[in-house]
């Protein structure tokens, strides 16, 4: 891997162990479709692909996340993910207090 996508690689990394676990939420891209999410999608196509050559993939892959996020919020999804034997829950919709 070149020096900047040993970088980009890091900070995925990071954000994985640091912050994700602290969100209350999960990417809407795994949760409608299963499998990894936006980080670990992303970090892949980086490890595979390079860091230039993952821009546009990794673009379409967050566009698809926003899609997956209104079909989510239009369904009202609500459920809990579990992540390592911690229950994550999350919801998606626009009705709020129900």
């Amino acid at each position: 891997m070149s020096p900047a996508a040993t970088m980009v690689d890091r900070a995925i990394a990071t954000y994985q162990r640091r912050i994700s676990p602290r969100k209350g939420w999960r990417c809407a891209h795994g949760v409608l479709h299963g499998g990894a999410g936006c980080s670990g999608a992303v970090r892949d196509l980086v490890a595979r692909r390079g860091l230039v050559r993952s821009v546009l993939p990794a673009a379409v892959r967050f566009w698809a996340c926003y899609q997956a996020a209104h079909v989510l919020a239009l369904a009202e999804v609500r459920g809990v993910c579990c992540c390592g034997g911690i229950p994550i829950p999350f919801g998606f919709g626009g009705s709020g207090g129900r």
